[in-house]
């Protein structure tokens, strides 16, 4: 049964992780400020949850998220209305970043914009081999500045630019070479194959992925000796925890199979 159910965000669980799913479809899931606002919440009600392994994102209808609600942004078209908007947007893609457990993007249809940083800001993603992504504000006189960090931070920066620059959509298995998401599949087979991979999280250590989410962002802006240094503190800490213990001595004993 839904946890939490509003015209923007449904919540529910699925035995040990949340899905996410944006409500919206008559607006292509365009992301308006309340939307975003209940995202935020419900990814910062989750990263407070011990027992949850992981967080679906997905949608409903024919775009996963068409990005900003132009119509929104446009009802109040001042500097001030803009800075607000952006900053919300973009504390909302920093929340999934920063939560303590792996988001998983479930992308079908269209997702451009700021619904393509949406899936750039996740760190996984799995989508239907019918989807296509894009940064298109160009099109419109416009560069897609905020989403063009999350997107340049996932493919490299040759490939954000072309997107960034031209306007142009990429399908879902060009989508999958520059690394943008992980898997493209069938369209019947996008829930049963973004399950497979939360069930598959679900049966790790949760002091393992949560240590490994806390530390592998960080150490990717530093130097080489200091990520060493930050990752070697966070593996003597995943240390510490008894059921990694259990592991080890289970393998080191040959009481289990790895």
């Amino acid at each position: 049964m839904p946890q939490n159910h509003s015209p923007f965000v449904i919540v529910e669980r699925q035995q040990q992780w949340l899905e996410m799913t944006l409500n919206r479809p008559e607006s292509f899931n365009a992301l308006s400020k309340e939307m975003m606002s209940e995202l935020h919440q419900a990814i910062a009600m989750a990263n407070q949850t011990s027992d949850i392994s992981c967080i679906i994102i997905k949608a409903i209808g024919k775009a996963f998220c068409a990005g900003h609600d132009i119509k929104q942004m446009q009802s109040n078209a001042t500097q001030e209305h803009y800075h607000a908007l952006f900053k919300q947007c973009s504390q909302l893609m920093q929340s999934i970043v920063e939560c303590k457990i792996p988001v998983i993007a479930q992308v079908q249809g269209l997702a451009t914009a700021a619904g393509c940083q949406l899936v750039a800001s996740c760190d996984l993603a799995i989508a239907a081999d019918t989807s296509k992504f894009g940064v298109s504000g160009i099109n419109l006189g416009l560069f897609c500045s905020t989403p063009a960090v999350a997107l340049s931070r996932t493919i490299q920066p040759k490939h954000a630019m072309e997107m960034l620059l031209t306007g142009d959509f990429i399908d879902a298995s060009r989508a999958e070479t520059l690394g943008l998401i992980n898997k493209a599949v069938a369209e019947d087979e996008l829930t049963d194959s973004t399950r497979a991979l939360a069930t598959k999280l679900s049966e790790k250590t949760p002091a393992a992925i949560r240590t490994g989410k806390a530390m592998f962002y960080p150490q990717l802006q530093m130097p080489l000796e200091k990520a060493y240094t930050f990752a070697s503190q966070h593996m003597a800490d995943n240390l510490k925890d008894s059921a990694t213990q259990n592991g080890l001595n289970a393998f080191a004993f040959k009481k289990t199979k790895v």
